[in-house]
C-alpha cells in the first residue's frame, strides 16, 4: 500500500516543475479526486481546457464468434498546467473523475508520448 502511495506522488511532483496552475478542477494543484477507470489514447481535438482521444479496443460478436474493432471517443478536462504540453496526435492518459459537465467525466493525467510523424 504504501508503495503506491509514494509512485503517486513522485508522478504528482515531476508535473509541479516549472508550471503555475489556479485551476480548481486539477488533480494536482486542486481539488479534484480521481477514481475508477483508466485509459491511454491519442489526442485527435484539443479544445480551451478540454481534449478529445480516441483509442480502439475489441469487442466480442457472439452471433459470428469473432472480434471486430471498435474505436471510442471520450472527452476529457484539460488543466492549465498542462495546456501547454499536450497537443493534438499525443498519447496521454487520462483517468475518471466525478462528472465536471455534461460531458466530460475523466481528467488528463499525464502525457505518455509525443505525435509520431
Amino acid at each position: 500500500m504504501k508503495e503506491k502511495t509514494k509512485k503517486q506522488t513522485e508522478g504528482k511532483v515531476e508535473n509541479l516543475v516549472g508550471t503555475e496552475c489556479n485551476d480548481r478542477n486539477c488533480h494536482i494543484h486542486g481539488n479534484l479526486k480521481v477514481r475508477g477507470r483508466t485509459f491511454e489514447g491519442k489526442v485527435i481535438r484539443k479544445f480551451h481546457k478540454r481534449i478529445t482521444i480516441e483509442f480502439e479496443r475489441m469487442i466480442y460478436i457472439r452471433k459470428y464468434e469473432r472480434y471486430a474493432k471498435s474505436r471510442t471517443k471520450i472527452h476529457a478536462r484539460l488543466p492549465d498546467c498542462m495546456e501547454k504540453q499536450i497537443n493534438i496526435g499525443d498519447s496521454v492518459k487520462i483517468q475518471e473523475c466525478r462528472p465536471l459537465s455534461k460531458i466530460i467525466h475523466f481528467v488528463v493525467i499525464n502525457k505518455i508520448g509525443e505525435k509520431k510523424e
